[in-house]
């Protein structure tokens, strides 16, 4: 856009910090963008010829049911009066807006007095890729410390998206930051260590980062697509678009990296702006609408797990600090000398707060030890302390800004955290750290082949870091929050000694008064945090889960069922799938082969994709809580029936007996909810819910138009179905190749195979990494994808087979063509992967061997 039209002049590096990068008039040309008025006239469009063969200025001031399909403008009008709060956006999938065209994904979200529309064309995959966050969050939960959660962050985001490096930025308290983890495809340089000044990410854009959580510059190449009318001179706010397009002076900045793509993940703990997840590609990328989505999402759910890590360290931390305060307590009321050992105060206060120097005055005596200024520069410092009204712990990562004389020490003292353990005049316990400039750590020359643009090469890593490290000379680390928390416990400790041990016994009582008044305020201080504290344990109970593993566990367990229910309705393309296999694949989890424990009754009916989804939770809530507290927690029975009614309504009853005695919950919790609600509210159907003590029943009524037909062969019971049993006898214990060449799909189809009982499982990508596999001579089975991109497995089978492993195919392609003719009694399984298909394919491998 042309700035002047803003009443801004031309940005340039002395005021990158006022561009308005939220209204750049222009979108990234991957989709196109359409903004509403509130009676759905067209105001304005971007890109849409490319798309819709209609150019924007052809738009506007139209209805958009002149361009869209009824059922479209529905789908979206239903989408919209779901958006709540001005940064509201909401997602739809694989819509068909226009006749003869594909179908996009839509993402709506307000701009001011506008709907905003984006779209681009869809690629099916939601479902794909849905599938994977269970374990992506399952492995983060599965870490033990903060380092390893942020390489894990690191390593599945790269995963998910497919960049050739995956960085997670740390921001530290003066908006400077370090690569602290990275994910890198082989090859690529490592940037791990880096640091990078604050100037390098504009205030504008942080703030922007808070709001929109997800950035994504598809082509540091492309053309931006102009948002028509381009004269309007009141610019369109883009702050939550995905497509907005990109600042000139950020690509300036990724096209001197050789950078050819880039996406960001906001990483937000305890509503601070704690870091990034920063993604470059070496040519243009665009994932998906659905991964991009899944990566907002993955973001969101590593946020809430890092921000339990840190608190869990930071409590740690802080526990064993309490008892160097103990410690010190105990030592000094015995011996009040020992407040003029600066060595024994530095050593205990350095247990705690790392330092590289300690300075006591006390009554006007001094002592200091390790790296501090002189005893003359110290008083002054003491001095200058006094003179300001601060009562509490101070700190500084700068001195010389407090004291500008203080910049003659800087290099042995340029930082310090002020404990006061004294009233008027104060005496202090001061820690000192010394300068430390910063070093960038790189791997291979990040000039090579790079072209530099008008702004010259100020705008790369290395360039920036250089300018920077010129302004932070004089500078020492910053004394984190935590540290600071760790000062105040020892200042209340000092305190306490300084008041038992140093006022004279003629002033007893004014002594009295004056350690009441400082322990009252001490206490009034450690009663608030309490509250706060106890506020905050609140806010998080008001949750269902009760810990950050009870959290993972509940949601895998959840999102498990949706998973398995959309198994069974992908394998027959989102078609009607049977009631029989949903209640089975359940049931799997809890009756450990026992499934007479089971016993499942009435004609085999198919139930409708809409109604399968809904049931299938109602069903794993039972199933869950009947293993937890009811009959198949214990020795028990369930008994499910069901039949259709003279309305041809689908009536399924649940019995549990055997069981331990039920209770009525006392507290209506979401899987309650879920069963007694969900049939009457989406399906418009019946729940009846009954806790007799001799076990659990209940009565639901299915509407007549969800169940899609009865398939001949009578009734249907546990004991002659085989779906109940999931065994992975084959694979047990063995070491199995997976040959797939989606990562993300591997990742997926590996969780699979070890659920079933593989000890070890290989991945290979194409048939050359098969056989660097095979030639090991440890793999027992495999399982092959058999379409590979540019090839087929049918190499690897072959060797397979000469080998004599037993192995089976995935396709993602129907029909009885897709396997060679020489491989037609090798078992297929049809993708997406599920557990209940590769347990069948396996155990047909076994009853022909």
């Amino acid at each position: 856009m042309n700035y002047q039209d803003t009443g801004m002049d031309a940005v340039n590096l002395t005021n990158c910090d006022r561009e308005p990068i939220h209204i750049p008039g222009t979108i990234q040309s991957f989709g196109f963008l359409i903004a509403m008025s509130a009676d759905w006239l067209v105001q304005r469009a971007a890109n849409t010829e490319q798309f819709i063969d209609s150019p924007p200025s052809s738009l506007l001031g139209k209805p958009l049911h002149d361009l869209f399909l009824p059922h479209a403008i529905r789908t979206l009008r239903d989408r919209i009066a779901m958006l709540r709060g001005d940064d509201a956006v909401e997602r739809v999938f694989s819509v068909r807006l226009i006749a003869e065209k594909p179908p996009f994904d839509v993402a709506l979200h307000f701009s001011g007095k506008s709907i905003i529309i984006e779209c681009e064309p869809a690629r099916g995959d939601e479902i794909e890729v849905s599938s994977l966050i269970r374990g992506m969050v399952s492995r983060l939960g599965s870490t033990d410390g903060t380092l390893p959660l942020l390489r894990e962050g690191a390593r599945q985001m790269r995963l998910l998206t497919g960049f050739d490096r995956v960085m997670v930025y740390r921001f530290a308290p003066d908006g400077s930051g370090e690569v602290v983890a990275e994910a890198l495809e082989t090859g690529i340089d490592s940037f791990l260590g880096l640091h990078f000044p604050a100037s390098d990410i504009p205030k504008q854009a942080r703030s922007l980062y808070m709001r929109n959580l997800f950035r994504i510059i598809a082509d540091v190449g492309d053309t931006p697509a102009p948002v028509e009318p381009v004269t309007d001179r009141d610019p369109l706010d883009l702050s939550m678009s995905l497509f907005r397009a990109v600042s000139p002076i950020h690509i300036e900045y990724l096209r001197n990296m050789g950078v050819g793509a880039s996406l960001s993940v906001s990483i937000i703990v305890d509503g601070k702006f704690w870091g990034l997840f920063a993604c470059h590609h070496y040519s243009p990328r665009l994932p998906s609408f659905a991964e991009r989505s899944a990566a907002e999402l993955f973001g969101q759910m590593f946020s809430l797990l890092l921000g339990t890590s840190v608190r869990k360290e930071m409590s740690v931390y802080e526990t064993r600090a309490r008892k160097v305060a103990d410690r010190m307590l105990a030592a000094a009321a015995q011996d009040s000398e020992r407040l003029n050992d600066a060595q024994w105060i530095g050593d205990l206060v350095l247990d705690a707060i790392p330092a590289d120097g300690v300075g006591v005055y006390i009554d006007g005596e001094v002592s200091m030890v390790g790296l501090t200024p002189s005893r003359e520069q110290f008083e002054r410092l003491v001095r200058e302390l006094n003179r300001r009204e601060a009562s509490q712990v101070f700190s500084t990562a700068r001195i010389s800004d407090m004291l500008p004389e203080a910049s003659d020490y800087s290099q042995r003292a340029a930082g310090l955290l002020a404990i006061p353990v004294s009233r008027r005049p104060r005496d202090f316990v001061v820690l000192f750290r010394e300068e430390q400039l910063r070093s960038v750590r790189w791997a291979g020359n990040q000039e090579k082949e790079i072209e530099y643009g008008p702004n010259g090469a100020r705008l790369t890593p290395r360039k920036s870091f250089e300018e920077w490290s010129d302004l932070v000379r004089g500078e020492a680390k910053a004394f984190e929050d935590a540290e600071m928390r760790v000062a105040e416990q020892l200042r209340s400790t000092l305190l306490e000694v300084v008041l038992r041990l140093t006022e004279a016994a003629s002033e007893e009582r004014r002594r009295a008064g004056e350690q009441q008044k400082l322990l009252i305020a001490e206490l009034n201080h450690r009663v608030r945090n309490i509250l706060a504290l106890i506020r905050a344990l609140m806010g998080q109970s008001g949750r269902e889960a009760n810990s950050v593993a009870e959290f993972v566990k509940t949601l895998d367990s959840r999102v498990q069922s949706l998973a398995r229910a959309h198994d069974q309705l992908t394998t027959d393309q989102w078609g009607p799938a049977r009631l029989t296999d949903l209640i089975s694949t359940e049931a799997s989890a809890y009756l450990s082969g026992e499934t007479q424990r089971l016993v499942c009754t009435g004609p085999e009916v198919t139930i409708t994709p809409n109604a399968f989804t809904v049931l299938a939770l109602v069903i794993h809530e039972l199933m869950t809580n009947a293993a937890k507290y009811g009959a198949l927690s214990d020795s028990g029975t369930v008994k499910v029936d069901w039949h259709l009614d003279d309305r041809e309504d689908l009536v399924i009853n649940w019995s549990e007996s055997g069981g331990p005695a039920v209770l009525p919950p006392t507290r209506k919790g979401f899987g309650t909810t879920v069963i007694q609600d969900s049939i009457p509210h989406e399906l418009d159907g019946e729940a009846q819910i009954s806790y007799k003590t001799a076990g659990l029943s209940a009565r639901f009524v299915i509407p007549g138009r969800y169940v899609a037909d009865v398939l001949e062969g009578g009734k249907m019971t546990t004991e002659n179905s085989s779906d109940l049993k999931f065994s992975g006898a084959a694979i047990e214990g063995k070491h199995v190749l997976l040959v797939e060449d989606s990562a993300l799909i591997a990742l997926d189809a590996e969780d699979k195979l070890r659920e079933l009982g593989a000890a070890e499982v290989s991945l290979a990508a194409s048939n050359g990494a098969a056989a660097r596999a095979l030639d090991g001579g440890d793999i027992e089975f495999a399982m092959l994808d058999f379409n590979l991109g540019r090839e087929n497995s049918t190499p690897t089978a072959e060797k397979l087979a000469r080998m004599g492993i037993p192995f089976v195919f995935a396709s993602g392609y129907g029909g009885d063509d897709t396997i060679p003719e020489q491989f037609a009694d090798v078992p297929v399984i049809l993708k997406p992967y599920a557990v209940q298909q590769i347990a069948q394919a396996l155990a047909k491998l076994t009853d022909e061997a």
